[in-house]
């Protein structure tokens, strides 16, 4: 059954919400474990937080950034009535290839970032997408 964004219960909407935005919030700690993080020394220049010293607010912001993302296409799938799984996936890979993508790509090739490190962003920015496209399909619908 579809419901329009209007006539939906927005403490649905808002359960959707937190519960992809605390995965998805996760997904970094998934895609940057030890494995990479070892690469990120190979060009320490480019580190806003030499040796991890100050860095509380940066990791503040990218946990609570995921929220807005998954906030976001949350109410799209909403107001475009999209509540099932091939609808949301493709919306999901839509928006995964007009930004994430190729600003990862883009940024890549200026920036001293290894192919394994812009993979894993790139994969990052996909399973929070499709976290929030589960997320739609499990509780909005």
């Amino acid at each position: 059954m579809c419901y329009s964004a209007r006539n939906m219960s927005w403490s649905r909407i808002v359960l959707a919400i937190l519960a992809s935005g605390v995965l998805s919030s996760l997904t970094d700690w998934l895609f940057m474990g030890d494995w990479l993080y070892k690469r990120y020394d190979r060009n320490p220049e480019i580190w806003r937080y030499p040796a991890g010293t100050g860095e509380n607010k940066a990791i503040l912001w990218s946990s609570v950034l995921p929220f807005l993302t998954c906030g976001v296409f949350v109410l799209v799938c909403s107001g475009l009535h999209l509540y099932s799984y091939r609808g949301t996936f493709k919306l999901a890979l839509a928006v995964w290839l007009i930004g994430p993508v190729p600003s990862t790509i883009v940024n890549t090739l200026w920036m001293k970032v290894s192919a394994p490190i812009a993979a894993s962003f790139a994969f990052g920015w996909l399973a929070k997408l499709i976290l929030a496209a589960f997320a739609v399909v499990l509780i909005l619908r």
